[in-house]
């Protein structure tokens, strides 16, 4: 019997999901999960939302932590409510215990949180298979696991999410290499080069879509929390190669959603939006949950949001007191509105097409500039991908095809979030699909040479024990920024003891944004950003010892292993990049 498993869990900032392709019996079984919500609509995805108790332990996630969070009162319970908490690995400095805040500024231990995410979605994915196979999923040998990552994530925050999955139990230190980081736009791109011309929302009449080898496209993921852009190029065979060093920043979805709600807090008086949001958050969250369908719908030039009964309550308790109670806003316009046959009124909240681009001034102007530096330098693009839950939004659509589509056919998947998600199920079949990437730095060892006065800072100069005078702080590159790397390609490095008892050897990584550097303490040069160590028990040759080193770059993350030649023993290195 035919037994293997695929399972693509997309965690996002804003909302998650997981997919699954499942080989049985010689049949493909290929689903992505569906999340009910309390309307009784379901999504593709479920907000990345979860809740602990005072405890600190776990008890739900996605809509319904959203939701019993939201029943509680929010400035008694003791609970920890986390929600958008990936961005906390954005631009930070990670560590080994860094602890993460929550809605309520408590703090609890970073993988914690994201290893119980993980946990929750990895049993739910199990479990649902269990369900469509009638059990004869169990005891399945041969599983991989994806979790998508965004590409302009540091390795450190890349290690955060594969540690989490482990504590999670998705993979054990044993089976690690049963799990695969992919890169959100990486996997939009696997996934949108598979797709024809009728699977596209197109802004104009249809168009033939031709990814035949040496066609070069941009993809742009535009999801809760970052805009991810990454270029490609069709090589023979299928394969893709990068053309570009993936490029983005955290002007997403959420960007766009607080945008409006800091433009509420402003239109309504007094605080009116602040007391709505406190006292009644399913509500108001229910709210921002419209708001978000309403800014990705066509409409006309003028547009209504309805708002619920409670802020309607709200609305009128503070009008009896004579309050202003929201302030006169070009584009915004709050109005009551005689329901049809009846004596109850609804509220109104109408938004101008000028207003509601407003929100998105800062997503459009990086969008903007970013392909207008990549298409300056690679003037063969011929397709524009949107890809993502902000895609679905007609104004980011729009702007695209306005500003470029002279320049390449700007294309945008029907299902723009599930893009994601289909094609890191299929980067789990195959991750040399993507042939070559682009170095985003010029990485290099710290090591040591033997000292030259006329090479040489007199700084730098020590001497062993045993008298021999060496030069610290080389900088030895192991690859280049911008440089093509193969899949999973290796670079060697021979590396010999300085004291004829030494034991172990300490192998820093240093990396640049610089082409060339001389020593790990030159401007520009950051590190140690992770370190190496390798036992060398083995004494009795002193000096003349040797250990290679391979270090593995081309993939989705960095690794290495040693081998010592005197014993010629092999053994994985941790390349760590996390600070202790």
């Amino acid at each position: 019997m035919s037994r293997s498993c695929i399972i693509a869990i997309d965690f996002g900032t804003a909302y998650s999901g997981y997919a699954y392709s499942l080989t049985l019996n010689n049949q493909q079984l290929e689903r992505v999960k569906r999340w009910e919500r309390k309307s009784g609509a379901d999504t593709s995805k479920t907000p990345t939302c979860i809740l602990f108790d005072e405890n600190k332990e776990f008890v739900d996630f996605g809509y319904r932590a959203r939701d019993k969070y939201n029943e509680m009162c929010r400035k008694t319970a003791n609970y920890y409510y986390f929600k958008d908490f990936k961005m906390e690995l954005y631009k930070q400095k990670i560590t080994k215990n860094m602890e993460i805040r929550d809605v309520n500024k408590r703090q609890m231990e970073a993988l914690k949180v994201f290893s119980a995410a993980l946990r929750f979605l990895k049993d739910d994915a199990l479990e649902a298979l269990d369900k469509e196979t009638q059990n004869m999923a169990k005891g399945l040998l041969n599983f991989t696991w994806v979790l998508t990552v965004p590409a302009i994530w540091d390795n450190p925050a890349r290690q955060v999410m594969r540690e989490a999955a482990v504590q999670a139990g998705l993979v054990t230190a044993a089976t690690e290499d049963k799990l695969v980081i992919a890169l959100e736009p990486e996997a939009a791109s696997i996934q949108c080069k598979q797709l024809c011309s009728e699977d596209f929302m197109m802004a104009e009449a249809p168009v033939e879509i031709n990814l035949s080898p040496g066609t070069q496209y941009i993809v742009v993921d535009c999801g809760g929390g970052t805009i991810d852009i990454t270029v490609h190029e069709v090589l023979e065979g299928g394969r893709l190669k990068e053309l570009h060093k993936a490029s983005g920043n955290d002007k997403g979805g959420r960007r766009v959603d607080r945008k409006f709600v800091q433009c509420m807090r402003e239109f309504f008086c007094d605080g009116l939006w602040e007391e709505y949001e406190t006292d009644f958050p399913s509500e108001a969250q229910a709210f921002m949950e419209d708001f978000i369908c309403f800014r990705q719908a066509d409409h006309a030039k003028v547009r209504q949001l309805d708002f619920y009964e409670k802020f309607k309550y709200l609305f009128e308790k503070k009008k009896t007191r004579n309050e202003v109670l929201f302030e006169p806003m070009d584009g915004m316009t709050f109005h009551w509105v005689k329901q049809p046959n009846a004596e109850s009124y609804s509220a109104k909240l109408e938004i101008s097409e000028k207003k509601m681009e407003s929100f998105f001034r800062e997503t459009l102007v990086h969008v903007t500039d970013s392909l207008s530096e990549i298409l300056n330098k690679h003037s063969d693009i011929k397709y524009i991908m949107l890809v993502g839950g902000l895609s679905s939004s007609h104004i980011l659509r729009r702007h695209v095809y306005r500003e470029f589509s002279d320049q390449a056919k700007v294309l945008c998947p029907k299902n723009p979030q599930e893009a994601i998600l289909k094609g890191a199920v299929m980067f789990g079949r195959d991750q040399s699909v993507i042939q070559t990437r682009k170095s985003a730095f010029t990485y290099g060892l710290g090591v040591n040479e033997l000292f030259d006065p006329s090479l040489h800072k007199p700084g730098k100069k020590y001497t062993t024990k045993e008298g021999v005078i060496w030069c610290g702080d080389i900088f030895s590159k192991l690859v280049g920024i911008n440089e093509d790397v193969e899949w999973n390609s290796t670079r060697e490095y021979k590396c010999f003891p300085i004291e004829s008892d030494q034991k172990k050897m300490e192998l820093p990584f240093y990396r640049t944004e610089r082409e060339t550097v001389m020593y790990v303490d030159d401007w520009g040069v950051e590190g140690p950003v992770a370190e190496c160590v390798v036992d060398m028990p083995d004494t009795a040759k002193g000096t003349n010892r040797e250990v290679k080193l391979e270090v593995f770059f081309g993939s989705t993350e960095i690794k290495a292993k040693a081998t010592d030649l005197e014993s010629k023993s092999t053994v994985s290195v941790i390349v760590d990049f996390i600070a202790s």
